[in-house]
């Protein structure tokens, strides 16, 4: 516990690790850092309550604090305003800490780039100087915890700036996104639900951990709560995680072929056994958690955390993940910049009814560009329904219809 000065070499971890403060000498000519972080819009991937939301993270009070109670995989997100050099980034953890988390820089919330990780985090200051680091945006993924949720007082961030103003409403607007939007369990738990209803014609989510089939779409087999592909790399992550977790498991031997397969809707070397292998693995307590560790990792969190940046509500970032789940980071950006033709998000000074209808309306004409996804019912008669019934905050209970079947929740 306490402070510890870290050096970090970029790309390769800790170069020296000191359990006193490092004494620091700057000459006359060295211009001292700035503090990127403070007052920055900021989401995460969760957190407990709005008197513990994102932004008191990076509030520059000492006493308040971001929390997310539940352990697992969680982040917490700062946008820098603009793409900043980053040589220092100080964490000050509360009771719950990481003990395994990274620390990433994105230019786009969708590609990250690891500038510092470790597996042995223990909790009280992280000091981690002499980074080398460029983003816009920059995180920290919490993968583990060392003692119950995680909790930080401050994340801050600096390099050589200047920072990018705050606006007044910056500071203010990401507590009321995360209230009304995805990070709250009851609508996460509506949107699961929603994209259960269209992916696999049920609710019950947790039930579909074994589903596998080929569903003629060109993307191989897909399986599991969101439809994992065999063509479309995210089954081979997840079967690669799943096997860093649990090695020997069922499916790890399917991984040359999952690798080969990439790309195609071939099944070479996966039949006869995969589908069998998939359900039986499926009854694995960690499969099952590996799937929602890496349904959240490649498409919730980045596609809520795009909404959020946006400044669109429940609906909104449902809608996103929704795009993200059938046309992965890179379509739903596509589709976010053709509605950008049309419409000003609301972060751009733009109406958020006036957005959303043009973001659906891109989205439906990418799928009507794929036969397999030509039924555009889980827009149409779903999100578009609520849209109209100006339920932006997505509260329930809510009634839809998803390729002729209607379904009911809240």
């Amino acid at each position: 516990m306490g402070i510890r000065a870290k050096a970090i070499a970029l790309g390769t971890g800790i170069a020296a690790v000191c359990t006193v403060p490092l004494v620091i000498t700057v000459t006359a000519d060295a211009a001292p850092d700035v503090l990127l972080s403070k007052g920055r819009p900021v989401v995460a991937s969760a957190a407990s309550g709005a008197a513990q939301d994102a932004a008191r993270a990076v509030d520059g009070y000492a006493g308040t604090r971001w929390t997310a109670g539940a352990a697992g995989t969680q982040w917490l997100q700062v946008d820098l305003g603009r793409a900043q050099r980053v040589s220092r980034v100080r964490l000050r953890w509360a009771e719950g800490y990481a003990r395994t988390y990274r620390v990433q820089v994105s230019g786009d919330q969708a590609s990250w780039r690891d500038v510092y990780r470790t597996a042995g985090g223990d909790g009280g200051t992280d000091d981690l100087k002499k980074l080398d680091a460029a983003g816009r945006y920059l995180r920290v993924l919490a993968t583990q915890p060392g003692a119950g949720g995680y909790s930080l007082y401050e994340m801050q961030v600096y390099g050589p700036g200047p920072a990018a103003p705050v606006a007044e409403r910056a500071a203010a607007a990401p507590a009321s996104l995360l209230a009304a939007g995805l990070s709250n369990p009851r609508k996460k738990a509506f949107a699961l639900q929603l994209v259960s209803s269209a992916e696999n014609s049920t609710l019950n989510w947790r039930g579909e951990f074994g589903y596998l089939e080929d569903i003629g779409d060109g993307r191989g087999y897909t399986g599991g709560i969101v439809g994992f592909c065999s063509g479309t790399s995210d089954m081979l992550a997840l079967v690669t995680e799943y096997t860093r977790r649990v090695p020997g498991n069922k499916l790890a031997r399917y991984l040359p072929a999952l690798r080969a397969v990439d790309g195609s809707d071939s099944h070479a070397g996966l039949d006869p056994g995969f589908p069998a292998a998939w359900r039986a693995a499926a009854a694995d307590p960690m499969f099952q958690r590996t799937q929602e560790d890496e349904r959240d990792r490649m498409y919730f969190a980045p596609a809520v955390a795009l909404a959020a940046a946006d400044r669109v509500r429940a609906l909104g970032q449902f809608a996103y993940y929704d795009a993200a789940v059938m046309h992965g980071q890179s379509g739903l950006r596509a589709i976010r910049a053709d509605a950008m033709r049309k419409a000003r998000t609301p972060q751009q000074g733009g109406d958020e009814t006036v957005w959303l209808s043009a973001f659906l309306d891109a989205r439906v004409r990418e799928m009507r560009t794929e036969e397999a996804h030509s039924d555009v019912t889980r827009v149409e008669t779903a999100q578009r329904l609520f849209l109209r019934g100006t339920n932006l905050d997505l509260n329930g209970p809510l009634s839809w219809r998803v390729y002729g079947d209607r379904f009911t929740t809240g």
